[in-house]
C-alpha cells in the first residue's frame, strides 16, 4: 500500500488524457491529484470516473486552472461557486477534498492527509518591492500569467483577499489537531517562496504561493509536502522534510513512452535526500540544480 501523487494533468491535451486512460490500476494504493485536472468541470469529472475505481481512495485539491473561466463566459460558474461545484464533483465519486475531515493513513503513525487550497496573494516577491507594483515587477521580464484574466476571486475583492481566508481556515483546521500529530500537507501551489522561482522564469514566483505558509511543514509536523504547479518535478528537503513537486504538466514537459504510472511519485517511502531516484545536485527530469 503506497501514498502515490500527481498533479497538472492537464486533461485539455488529448496525450494526457490517453496517458490517463492507459494508467493500470493500483487497487491497493491511494491517490494525490493536486490540482490543474483541466479547464473545464468535464475535466474532472473524466480524471474521476477513470481514477476512482483503479485507486482504493482519491486525494483531490484545487489549481489555478481548475478554476479558471473566461471574462465573457456566461456557462460557468466562477470564484468560489467554481471551487464548490469542483468539490461536489469530487464527493460524488468519494473522492477526499480540502473541505472534509482529513484522513489518517493506515500505517499506525497516525498521520493525517492534509489536502489545502491556499492560492496565492503576490507575497512572493523580493522586500524591495512593494505590492502595488509587484505584478509590473514581473512584466518587465515578459512574464505574466492568465490567472490575472481568468481567476476570478468572487466573491472576494481579490486573490489576495481570497487567499488569506483559506489560509486562516486551514491554518485554524491544522491547529486543532492533536499536538505533535504528522501530517502529510498537499496544496497546488508551493508553500516557500525558494522552493517557487522557476530558474528560467523567477519572476513567475508572483502567482506561486503565500508567504504566510513558510513555516507549515514545521508548525505542523509534515512528513512530506506535496505541490505541483511548477511542470518541474523535484524533490527537495527543507528543516528535514521533504518536499515533493509531483506535476506532469503539458505534452512538453513529460515523455509519452514512459506512461503516466512512471511519474507517479511515491511520497511517503523512505527516500532521503541521497536517493538512487535523486541524487543530490540534479534533477533527473530538468536540468536544475537540487539544494539538498
Amino acid at each position: 500500500m503506497r501514498l502515490l501523487a500527481t498533479s497538472d494533468l492537464h486533461l485539455g491535451h488529448r496525450a494526457n488524457r490517453d496517458a490517463l486512460v492507459a494508467l493500470p490500476p493500483h487497487p491497493d494504493d491511494w491517490l494525490i491529484v493536486a490540482g490543474d485536472v483541466g479547464e473545464r468541470v468535464d475535466h474532472l469529472v473524466f480524471a474521476l470516473e477513470t481514477l476512482t475505481p483503479r485507486f482504493a481512495r482519491v486525494i483531490w485539491t484545487p489549481g489555478n486552472h481548475d478554476l479558471w473561466c473566461p471574462p465573457d463566459a456566461t456557462d460557468r460558474t466562477r470564484g468560489q461557486a467554481r471551487y464548490d461545484e469542483l468539490v461536489a464533483v469530487c464527493r460524488s465519486f468519494g473522492a477526499i477534498t480540502p473541505e472534509d475531515p482529513y484522513p489518517e493513513w493506515p500505517d499506525g503513525t497516525g498521520t493525517r492527509i492534509v489536502p489545502m487550497f491556499l492560492l496565492f496573494d503576490y507575497s512572493f516577491r523580493p522586500p524591495d518591492v512593494p505590492l502595488d507594483a509587484a505584478v509590473r515587477w514581473a512584466r518587465e521580464t515578459g512574464v505574466g500569467a492568465s490567472d490575472e484574466q481568468f481567476l476570478d476571486p468572487q466573491p472576494w475583492p481579490s486573490r489576495a483577499a481570497w487567499c488569506h481566508a483559506r489560509c486562516d481556515l486551514t491554518e485554524a483546521r491544522l491547529a486543532a489537531l492533536p499536538a505533535g500529530e504528522p501530517t502529510v500537507l498537499i496544496n497546488h501551489w508551493p508553500l516557500r517562496y525558494d522552493l517557487a522561482r522557476p530558474p528560467r522564469v523567477p519572476r513567475f514566483s508572483l502567482w506561486c504561493g503565500t508567504m504566510r505558509t513558510s513555516d507549515w511543514h514545521r508548525r505542523f509536523h509534515a512528513r512530506v509536502v506535496v505541490s505541483g504547479h511548477l511542470h518541474l518535478r523535484t524533490t527537495l528537503w527543507r528543516n528535514g522534510v521533504r518536499f515533493e513537486e509531483v506535476s506532469l504538466g503539458y505534452p512538453r514537459d513529460w515523455h509519452a513512452d514512459r506512461g503516466l504510472a512512471w511519474y507517479l511519485r511515491d511520497v511517503l517511502s523512505d527516500a532521503s535526500p541521497t536517493s538512487a531516484r535523486f541524487a543530490p545536485g540534479r534533477d533527473p527530469f530538468f536540468d536544475h540544480p537540487i539544494d539538498v
